[in-house]
């Protein structure tokens, strides 16, 4: 690691990892609604953008420290781009959500479990690897199983879409679900970029 005759503002690594929790909130809630009623998904979406805003009042304090700190741990640029892939996380999760109450989905299609599974996995391990930046340590197996997962999710998004397109469904089905999946799909691209993220800091940082 490269040493540093100046001090830096530490504050930023107990940010990532409150925001990395609150991501943990939210897949904890997608895995809440898989087994809800229908009548229980709207309480349970309601939720789901309260963690949503939570999750921006922490990228907001993220940017407002960056902008107020003359030293920072690490890139200025990485800190960014690390703050906000956090962000698109939650943002795309409660998209899911919302679209499955907006659109009034009586079942989700089999294979979206799998999906949810995948994320609830990413969210944990992005969990753990946040107060690891502070010692840029244990992180390479953390970058190399969110992009295993991330795989696993392309592979499980395809097979969805072959399962909406198979004529089970209607056309208006179709689409709808289709949305879901696809978002559900980026949030676990949203986490491989923050996977990605951290190994560009690491490097930087070695």
């Amino acid at each position: 690691m490269r040493f540093r005759l100046t001090p830096r503002e530490t504050s930023f690594y107990d940010m990532f990892a409150a925001s990395a929790d609150n991501i943990v909130t939210g897949s904890k809630l997608l895995m809440e609604l898989l087994g809800a009623e229908p009548s229980a998904r709207a309480e349970i979406a309601e939720r789901m953008r309260a963690a949503e805003h939570a999750g921006d009042d922490a990228t907001h304090a993220i940017f407002h420290q960056l902008n107020s700190s003359f030293i920072t741990p690490f890139d200025r640029e990485d800190i960014y781009n690390l703050a906000s892939s956090l962000d698109d996380i939650m943002d795309f999760m409660e998209e899911a959500v919302d679209l499955v109450v907006l659109y009034n989905v009586e079942e989700l299609p089999k294979g979206v479990e799998q999906q949810i599974e995948v994320l609830a996995r990413a969210a944990e391990l992005t969990a753990e690897a946040m107060p690891n930046l502070r010692t840029m340590a244990n992180l390479t197996e953390y970058w190399i199983e969110v992009n295993r997962l991330e795989n696993q999710a392309d592979q499980i998004h395809r097979k969805l879409l072959a399962q909406l397109f198979n004529g089970k469904y209607d056309a208006i089905e179709v689409l709808k679900l289709k949305q879901i999946v696809d978002v559900l799909e980026e949030a676990a691209d949203a986490f491989e970029h923050v996977a990605n993220t951290v190994e560009t800091i690491a490097v930087k940082e070695s």
